[in-house]
């Protein structure tokens, strides 16, 4: 089944966080994730296989922070191509029928232009070149997610839409301020949905830096200012840190359920989960939904 027929008959569940899952296998603080790919690929496997044995639909490929700018800034020097190409294989060695894997892009670790030292342009290259390598592997759909300036995404989508005419879902990272939810560039949910819309994104919304109760009253905001699928996928709450500096996420399996069941209610077609979540939390909101 075509990934968008999923969404319009069932809707679509994704997996949950890679992140804090590498942190539980011992992951180095400050150690590229996607570096795993190469370094350890069992375990992205294993982490793959529990989602997908959990309910997921889509497992998302290790290769959030695979773009060249990004893995140069925090000391990969291994290929580029080599660090996506492996990211997708590993996901499409454990997906199975009716089972989907998503090429994952993410922020680029640097601003763009004023604010920073990268081009337009030169995101566009970037991000072309990574999508280039996930679209050459065979990912059935492109997840920029966690993104906090609108016009990184608007960089990433013209880039994938280069190379793939595949489905391209983009998600914006918001917090909640006095006068409602912005990112932390001031892109507000209506407008930067919408202009997403525009640019070419295939279904929009909001992922990360809140938790699953707040991330309610965002989702009935998106949802209500687009015509296209939505995209919702909350941390498992804030990060919080005990008395040996070690970080938890507060909400557990069960209150994490509750909260996407009332964001399905408000019409979401695609959920998932961000950090903190693991495939337990995937399987509780399987059998809620």
């Amino acid at each position: 089944m075509d990934i968008l027929e999923k969404i319009q008959n069932n809707g679509l569940v994704f997996d949950g966080a890679m992140g804090s899952m590498l942190i539980s296998k011992g992951i180095a603080g400050g150690e590229a994730s996607e570096l795993w790919n190469l370094k350890h690929p069992d375990i992205i496997r294993e982490i793959h296989r529990a989602y997908y044995d959990a309910g997921s639909d889509v497992a998302t490929a290790n290769t959030f922070g695979a773009s060249a700018i990004k893995l140069k800034k925090m000391g990969v020097t291994q290929s580029v191509e080599d660090v996506n190409r492996t990211g997708v294989q590993i996901a499409r060695s454990v997906c199975g029928k009716n089972q989907y894997v998503a090429g994952d892009m993410g922020a680029l670790g640097d601003m763009l232009e004023p604010m920073g030292p990268v081009s337009f342009d030169e995101a566009v290259d970037c991000f072309a070149q990574q999508a280039g390598f996930l679209e050459d592997e065979g990912v059935d759909v492109f997840l920029i997610e966690t993104i906090f300036d609108v016009n990184i995404a608007f960089a990433a989508i013209k880039a994938v839409r280069s190379v793939s005419k595949k489905p391209v879902f983009c998600s914006l990272t918001f917090k909640k301020m006095k006068k409602g939810f912005f990112t932390i560039f001031g892109n507000n949910p209506k407008d930067s949905m919408k202009s997403l819309v525009d640019a070419g994104a295939t279904a929009v919304g909001a992922n990360c830096s809140m938790g699953s109760r707040t991330m309610i009253d965002l989702a009935r905001e998106i949802k209500g200012s687009v015509s296209v699928p939505v995209i919702i996928m909350p941390n498992a709450g804030m990060p919080e840190t005990t008395k040996d500096t070690a970080v938890f996420y507060p909400e557990d399996k069960f209150f994490f359920a509750d909260s996407i069941k009332k964001i399905k209610t408000l019409g979401v077609e695609i959920i998932g989960g961000c950090c903190g979540t693991t495939p337990e939390y995937i399987k509780k909101i399987k059998e809620i939904i």
